[in-house]
């Protein structure tokens, strides 16, 4: 017969619950953690293309998003990166650096699993999956919940529940809906690090390039991301795209430099000079993928009108149209592709009303909330897993 008592109970099984259960049963504190799904850290599984970007070395306050920009910062310098590679080298876990900063596992996303669960194993952490709650009630040091397998009574309640996106692993709105009922205010919740959809004249253009890939600049909101652009067969995506949807707004418009490492109107100036017969379509083609470098020119020509065949024909004025084309290509994003494919969930609970010491909610302590459901969200790259266990670990400290 399963205990309905605990000292501290957690909502999910994902990588901020996880961290938070067995830093507080290593407290000695009595934890038993809840998910509605069938399995633990289905999230950490798909994660980096099934490797895992489990951590950035680099990480900095300066790398999330939030209304509250300051409330990261105790977490983040308390439970560093390196804290946590320090945890997968113990458990024999190798690793690689695939980018600046970011480590993957050489291996699979279940070793990662694997080390939480077996530090939840080892600390006491009676996980309970399959279990749905039905009811949070609060008393003045308490808390109790009325779950799908009865009454559960606890000290200390967790909310590590995530965000909304990719829906078909398990995510819900469970954890902003019990923040409302809280009295908590929640900033409004939208797909971030997701692809753009394009609208139907630009996408019929591009659509046909789906696979390719270009190294570019993109930017949005003062803000610029150097690395890979892919092109969809529903509307661009890579890193850099990904990226921006983090910042970007219904309605911004976004630039793309496809030649962010060449001052392009003196290159072509001179390229004009030494080879007058050439194309710039033959050139545009040996920096880019062939394709994307005709359809670029295309575009161009629709928004120019035609355009002189031999380079030695283009007036100064025209190098510098196309330059400026090539280099501050804008366009408006139809939407983005929501939370089906979205990494993260951007805003969430106001960290305004929670401690970043502990990451209670100041006017009710015995309650915290971690991970996702915060109004915290980290950029690509590793950054949001380092969010997850360092407010993991803040909040199972602050139980002990």
């Amino acid at each position: 017969m399963k205990k309905n008592t605990a000292d501290v109970v957690v909502l999910g099984a994902g990588a901020a619950g996880l961290m938070a259960a067995a830093t507080a049963g290593y407290a000695g504190k009595k934890v038993i953690l809840l998910d509605h799904t069938d399995k633990p850290g289905k999230k950490i599984l798909m994660s980096g293309g099934g490797r895992c970007n489990f951590t950035n070395l680099n990480t900095t306050p300066a790398n999330f998003v939030s209304a509250n920009p300051h409330f990261c910062i105790s977490a983040l310098k308390r439970y560093s990166p390196q804290h946590f590679v320090e945890l997968v080298e113990r458990h024999g876990v190798d690793y690689v650096e695939k980018g600046p900063g970011q480590l993957f596992c050489a291996g699979k996303s279940k070793e990662i699993l694997d080390v939480l669960l077996t530090e939840a194993d080892w600390a006491g952490v009676d996980i309970r999956m399959q279990t749905a709650i039905d009811r949070v009630e609060t008393t003045a040091d308490s808390v109790r919940l009325q779950t799908s397998a009865g009454r559960l009574d606890a000290g200390a309640l967790v909310v590590a529940t995530g965000g909304l996106s990719i829906p078909t692993l398990g995510a819900s709105g469970f954890g902003y809906d019990l923040a409302r009922q809280l009295g908590l205010k929640v900033w409004p919740t939208r797909a971030g690090l997701v692809p753009f959809t394009l609208h139907p004249e630009l996408k019929a253009h591009l659509a046909p390039l789906s696979g390719l890939s270009a190294e570019v600049e993109a930017s949005c909101r003062g803000v610029h991301f150097k690395e890979p652009l892919l092109i969809t067969h529903r509307g661009l995506s890579g890193p850099a795209i990904l990226q921006l949807s983090s910042y970007w707004q219904p309605g911004d418009q976004i630039t793309i430099n496809w030649l962010p490492d060449l001052k392009l109107n003196d290159e072509l100036r001179q390229l004009r000079q030494t080879s007058p017969r050439s194309s710039l379509n033959t050139w545009l083609a040996e920096q880019l993928p062939k394709r994307l470098a005709t359809t670029l020119m295309t575009l161009l020509e629709i928004q120019t009108g035609t355009l002189p065949e031999r380079l030695a024909d283009w007036s100064n004025n025209q190098l510098e149209a196309a330059s400026e084309y090539l280099q501050k290509w804008t366009f408006t994003p139809a939407g983005t592709e929501g939370y089906r494919t979205a990494e993260v969930t951007l805003g969430g609970v106001d960290t305004q009303a929670i401690s970043s010491r502990d990451f209670s909610v100041k006017s009710l302590p015995q309650i915290r909330f971690i991970g996702e459901v915060l109004d915290v969200t980290g950029q690509l790259g590793g950054y949001n897993f380092q969010w997850a266990w360092a407010s993991g670990v803040a909040a199972g400290q602050g139980l002990a």
